[in-house]
C-alpha cells in the first residue's frame, strides 16, 4: 500500500467532515435540507439505535430501501459500529431477495413496508412466515435464514415480529454517547465494511467485501476530477451500487460537496433540480444522459451550472451519446470500474480532447496499475492490441463472501484482479473498455449474468435449451434476449416465458425479446458461440 494512504474509517471521515463543515450545507432531498454537523447527528442516532438493538460488530445490516437520506444515515451508523453494510438492490424481487439474505448470513434487514406499487414487506413475509408469529422482534428465529434476528420497518405502521424504525432510534437516545464512541474507537480500518452483491465476471451474484480503503479511492476521485467543496451533485443513481454511493454521500465527506439526492432517476425532476439547485455534476450511463437530452424540457431548461460529469465512454455505441453530450449538455469525464475494484478505477481527465472523452476510458488513478494480457497464455500484449484487462491497487475488493475458490479465479497470487474485460492501451497507457470476454450483459449501468436467467427460463417446462445474450437498445444500450429451444410437445409463447421471470428476479434482468430457433451455433466441441448467436438476433430482431 502507497505510503500517502491514511488509515482511517468512514465513520472517523464522516466526523472530520463535520468539524471541517459544520453547517454548511450536505444534503437535500424532497425540499428537507441538512448541514453536515445534521447528517452526523442522525448518523450517530442510527449508531446507536443499532448497537440498543443488539447489532455487533462484524454483523451484516442489510438495507433495501430506494434512495432517502435515512438510506445515507444506515450507512454511516452501521459503519460507526463496526457493523457490515449490505444495501440490496431494490429491483431485485423474491428469487434474488431470498438468495442474498441468505447467502449473505445477515441478522439484521431494514426495510420500507412498501414503496410506490413494490410491497415490501409482504415479499419479505412470504420469505420468512415466522415473522406473523414471532414474540420477541430482536431474537427472530427463520429456518430459510438462521443468521437473521431482527427485521426493522420504515413506517408510521406497526407489523407483527417486527420494529418501527422510529422506535429503534428512539431507544438509541438512551444509549450513553460514550459506548458508541467505545465502539467506534475499536474499528479496524482494515475489517470489511461493505458488501455488496454483483453478478461481477461469473456466475451468479456474489458478495464483493470491502473495507474502508474506499474512501480513498472517493478522495483520488476527487483530485483528478477537481470535486470542490461549493459544488452541487445531483445523484439519481441508486445508493445501492457503488457509482451512487461513491459520487454521492463518499464523495461529499472527503470534498465538502453537497449533494442533492433523488428517490429515483426521473428526467424531467433532474431538469428541474439542476436549475432549481444550480447542480455543477451529475453522472450516469447513456440511459440517463439520453433521458435528459431527448426530454420536451430540456431546451427550456438552465443547464449552465453544469461544470461537468461522469459518463462511460469507450464502446462504440455509446460514442454518439457522448459526442452529444459534450455539445449540448456539459463536457464529461470517463472512466472505468466494477465492483470488486470499488468502483471506477481509471479516470480521464478534465482537459482531455473531446476525442478522449467519446471514446476512451481514462488513466489508471494513483496507486493503481493496469495491464493488458492475452486471456489464454496471461502474457502482456503490446500497447494498441486488445486483451483483457487486468488491474491491481490498493482499492481491491478482500474478497468474495464465502467464495474462497471464486476469489482465487478472479485474483491471482500477484494481486492482479483478472476483469474479463477486453480493453486496449495507449502508448500515453489511457485505456479504453472494448466489451466483456465473459457472459455478461450489462443492461442500463446493470449487471446480468446470462446464466442466472438461463437457470430461471430452464425450469419452464416448455424450454428445452435457452442462450441469452445481450442485444443493442437504444435507451438501456444493451438488453437481454433469450433465444429458446423448445421441448418437443411443449408450446409457450413469449409472453408466457416473460411472465414467469416476473416477480422472481429483477425488472432489468427479464429478457426484452425472446427468439424461437431450431438450433445453435456451436464451436466444434458443442459448445454455444453466442457472438454470432448475437448476430443473429440482431438480425432478426431488424437492430443495429
Amino acid at each position: 500500500m502507497s505510503a500517502w494512504i491514511e488509515k482511517i474509517t468512514i465513520g472517523a471521515t464522516l466526523d472530520r467532515a463535520a468539524e471541517r463543515f459544520g453547517l454548511r450545507e450536505a444534503l437535500a432531498f424532497g425540499g428537507r435540507r441538512w448541514s453536515f454537523d445534521q447528517v452526523q447527528l442522525e448518523s450517530n442516532r442510527a449508531a446507536r439505535g443499532l448497537i440498543a438493538s443488539g447489532v455487533e460488530p462484524g454483523e451484516t445490516v442489510a438495507l433495501w430501501l430506494t434512495n432517502r437520506p435515512e438510506w445515507i444515515q444506515a450507512f454511516f451508523g452501521a459503519a460507526k459500529i463496526g457493523a457490515v453494510f449490505l444495501p440490496i438492490n431494490t429491483r431485485f424481487r423474491t428469487t434474488d431477495v431470498e438468495y442474498v439474505l441468505r447467502q449473505s448470513d445477515s441478522t439484521t434487514l431494514i426495510l420500507p413496508d412498501r414503496s410506490g406499487p413494490i410491497d415490501y414487506l409482504a415479499i419479505v413475509r412470504d420469505l420468512i412466515p415466522e415473522l406473523r408469529s414471532c414474540r420477541d422482534p430482536n431474537d427472530l428465529r427463520s429456518a430459510a435464514f438462521p443468521a437473521l434476528r431482527r427485521v426493522i420497518v420504515l413506517s408510521e405502521s406497526a407489523y407483527p415480529g417486527t420494529r418501527r424504525w422510529k422506535d429503534v432510534l428512539a431507544a438509541g437516545d438512551a444509549l450513553p454517547d460514550q459506548e458508541l464512541a467505545a465502539r467506534q474507537r475499536a474499528i479496524d480500518p482494515d475489517a470489511t465494511v461493505l458488501l455488496m452483491y454483483t453478478s461481477g465476471t461469473t456466475g451468479f451474484p456474489k458478495g464483493v467485501m470491502h473495507n474502508h480503503d474506499l474512501l480513498h479511492n472517493a478522495s483520488a476521485h476527487q483530485n483528478r476530477m477537481g470535486v470542490r467543496a461549493d459544488d452541487v451533485i445531483l445523484t439519481y443513481l441508486p445508493l445501492f451500487h457503488l457509482a451512487g454511493l461513491h459520487q454521492g454521500p463518499l464523495m461529499s465527506i472527503v470534498s465538502g460537496a453537497r449533494v442533492v439526492l433523488m428517490e429515483q432517476y426521473d428526467p424531467s425532476e433532474a431538469l428541474r433540480l439542476i436549475a432549481a439547485e444550480r447542480a455543477t455534476r451529475i453522472q450516469g450511463f447513456d440511459a440517463h444522459f439520453l433521458g435528459l437530452m431527448e426530454h420536451p424540457q430540456f431546451g427550456e431548461t438552465d443547464t449552465s451550472s453544469l461544470r461537468t460529469g461522469l459518463q462511460v465512454a469507450g464502446l462504440a455505441r455509446s460514442e454518439p451519446v457522448v459526442r452529444r453530450t459534450q455539445a449540448v449538455l456539459c463536457p464529461t469525464v470517463s472512466g472505468y470500474g466494477m465492483t470488486e475494484l470499488g468502483v471506477a478505477v481509471s479516470l480521464g481527465f478534465p482537459d482531455d480532447s473531446d476525442n478522449d472523452r467519446c471514446t476512451m476510458s481514462g488513466v489508471a488513478l494513483p496507486g493503481w496499475e493496469f495491464k493488458i494480457v492475452e486471456p489464454d497464455t496471461g502474457e502482456i500484449v503490446s500497447h494498441g492490441t486488445p486483451g483483457e484487462l487486468c488491474c491491481r491497487g490498493y482499492g481491491m475488493m478482500q474478497g468474495y463472501y464465502k467464495e474462497p475458490e471464486e476469489t482465487a479465479k478472479a485474483i491471482d497470487a500477484e494481486g492482479w484482479m483478472h476483469t474479463g474485460d477486453m480493453a486496449v492501451m495507449r502508448d500515453d497507457e489511457t485505456i479504453r473498455f472494448l466489451g466483456r470476454y465473459k457472459d455478461m450483459l450489462k443492461v442500463g449501468g446493470e449487471n446480468v449474468d446470462a446464466a442466472e436467467v438461463e437457470a430461471l427460463l430452464l425450469e419452464h417446462p416448455a424450454v428445452q435449451q435457452v442462450a441469452v445474450v445481450g442485444v443493442s437498445d437504444t435507451q438501456l444500450t444493451e438488453v437481454a434476449c433469450a433465444c429458446v429451444l423448445p421441448e418437443p410437445g411443449q408450446t409457450a409463447t413469449a409472453d408466457e416465458l416473460l411472465e414467469h421471470c416476473r416477480g422472481r428476479i429483477a425488472s432489468f434482468k427479464i429478457p426484452r425479446h425472446v427468439l424461437f430457433v431450431d438450433e445453435y451455433p456451436v464451436t466444434s466441441t458443442g459448445k454455444v458461440q453466442k457472438y454470432k448467436l448475437r448476430e443473429i438476433c440482431t438480425r432478426e430482431l431488424g437492430l443495429t
